[in-house]
C-alpha cells in the first residue's frame, strides 16, 4: 500500500460485537488487539480444545522456519501471503529481511481489523519492499493483478496459505484457488501452507468457534490438505505435524494437529 493506495483505502469499520476471526487468533497467540467478545470465544475453544493454543503458536514458528529456508536456502526473494491476520512478532517480512534485505514482500487480507494495523506490516528494510493489498484471497485476478505492483511475476514467488484456507469451506474449491495462483507463477516458485487436519476433536472445535459466531472454519482430512501440493515436489521432511517441520528446538508434548509442507513448482 503506497502513499496513494493509503488515500483512497477504505476506512477500517471494526465491529467489537461479534468475535472476530484475526482477533480470537491474535488472543491465543497472547497478543493485544482483541476485544471481551474475542477473549470469551478464545477462552471457550482453549477450554474445550486445550491444543488451540500450541497450534496457534506452532504455527507462527512454522511460518518463521518455512520463510526463513526459502529466503536463504531456496533462494526466492518474494513473498504473497494469502490472509495475513494481525501483525505480530516475526511477521513475514522481517524472517524473510533478516535472510536476505532485498525480499520482497505483499501482505492480502479483506479483514478491516487487519486493514486498520496495515502500516505495521509496512515498514521494509531499505533494500527491499512491503506492500498491502486489501482484498479477498478468494479474488485471485485482483490480487494478482495488485501484488505485480510490488513483485515481479516472472520471477519466483513463495505464495503463503497459513491457518487460512478453512475460510474457504468446499474442498474443490480451494484447491481450484491454490491452483489459479499457482498457474500465475513461474518454474521455482513454492507454496508454503499449513491448516488444522481433521480429528474427532479439531471437528467438535470447529463447529464450538462456528457457534459463537465467529466466520466459521473447517478442518479437513490429512489427505485433502496434502492433496494441494499435487503437482509440486515436497521439500523435506515433506508433509505432516508443522511441529516436526525441521524444529530448531526439541520438541516438548505431541505434535500439533495443524499439518503442512513447502512444496516447489517445477
Amino acid at each position: 500500500m503506497n502513499a496513494e493506495q493509503q488515500a483512497t483505502a477504505p476506512a477500517a469499520v471494526i465491529d467489537t460485537s461479534t468475535p472476530h476471526s484475526a482477533r480470537v487468533w491474535n488472543y491465543w497467540l497472547g497478543g493485544k488487539d482483541n476485544y471481551p467478545v474475542d477473549r470469551a470465544l478464545g477462552a471457550r475453544m482453549e477450554e474445550m480444545f486445550p491444543q488451540i493454543i500450541d497450534i496457534a503458536r506452532a504455527s507462527r514458528r512454522f511460518q518463521a522456519r518455512a520463510v526463513r529456508h526459502v529466503a536463504a536456502e531456496a533462494g526466492i526473494r518474494q513473498f504473497l501471503d494469502l490472509g495475513t491476520g494481525l501483525p505480530t512478532a516475526d511477521a513475514t517480512h522481517e524472517v524473510a529481511q533478516r535472510a536476505v534485505p532485498e525480499a520482497r514482500i505483499v501482505y492480502v487480507d479483506n479483514d478491516p481489523i487487519v486493514l486498520a494495523h496495515a502500516r505495521a506490516l509496512l515498514v521494509s528494510r531499505p533494500e527491499g519492499a512491503t506492500s498491502y493489498v486489501h482484498a479477498d484471497l478468494t479474488d485471485a485476478p485482483k490480487v494478482l493483478r495488485e501484488a505485480a505492483g510490488t513483485l515481479d511475476l516472472t520471477q519466483p514467488v513463495a505464495l503463503m496459505l497459513l491457518s487460512t484456507l478453512g475460510h474457504v469451506a468446499d474442498d474443490d474449491r480451494a484447491a481450484a484457488l491454490v491452483r489459479s495462483y499457482l498457474d500465475a507463477l513461474p518454474a521455482g516458485s513454492c507454496l508454503i501452507l499449513c491448516d488444522t487436519i481433521e480429528t474427532p476433536d479439531t471437528r467438535a472445535g470447529s463447529d464450538e468457534y462456528a457457534s459463537g459466531g465467529a466466520l466459521p472454519y473447517v478442518s479437513r482430512p490429512a489427505e485433502v490438505v496434502r492433496s494441494f501440493a499435487d503437482g509440486l515436489e515436497l521439500v523435506e521432511p515433506g508433509f505432516g505435524s508443522i511441529s516436526l517441520w525441521r524444529p530448531e528446538e526439541p520438541l516438548t508434548g505431541e505434535p500439533v494437529e495443524q499439518w503442512g509442507f513447502v512444496a516447489v513448482k517445477r
